[in-house]
């Protein structure tokens, strides 16, 4: 990525639907997708880059109309698979999308098939996804994706609700 003179990694990526991103804590443990299309990176690689020594996050985003919107953390870390692969944001810096994760901070990582959030729903089957939920979402990067503004139903799919609410993408 050569966002502010590159040296990113992406750990995951969003662009055409083309990868079904439902799936289950095997595959989200090990990684799925391809580097230079739809992918998510793995929680075990992310964690063990993250825990070597402090990373930023950039959350870039753009929506089916060419608006560009950003959110940015200057510590962010993902924990051990013992301890859920919690997650640790701070240091939030609007780039137009507003602070989606702080709701998600301190949350364990949560499939269909492994749910560790707090609510006593399992978020992951509800809204169709995977992530760092806590009763259940303002942010779900990894639902289904569903080309733009549908309301029929509520909060399934891809979110970041502080720029674009839950029914959007």
């Amino acid at each position: 990525m050569t966002t502010d003179g590159g040296g990113w990694t992406v750990i995951q990526r969003r662009m055409d639907g083309t990868v079904n991103f439902y799936r289950p804590w095997r595959h989200y443990k090990s990684g799925f997708g391809e580097a230079d299309g739809e992918h998510w990176l793995g929680l075990e690689f992310i964690h063990m880059m993250s825990s070597r020594r402090p990373h930023e996050l950039l959350v870039e985003m753009e929506d089916f109309e060419g608006g560009k919107a950003s959110a940015r953390y200057s510590s962010f870390s993902v924990g051990s698979e013992c301890d859920g692969y919690r997650l640790t944001v701070s240091g939030f810096t609007d780039g137009g999308a507003g602070d989606s994760l702080a709701h998600h901070n301190s949350m364990k990582f949560s499939t269909f098939d492994k749910d560790q959030d707090p609510d006593t729903r399992n978020c992951a089957k509800l809204y169709l996804g995977a992530f760092w939920y806590n009763s259940c979402h303002n942010a779900n990067p990894n639902g289904v994706y569903r080309w733009g503004a549908d309301s029929t139903l509520f909060a399934v799919g891809v979110a970041w609700f502080h720029w674009k609410g839950h029914d959007y993408f």
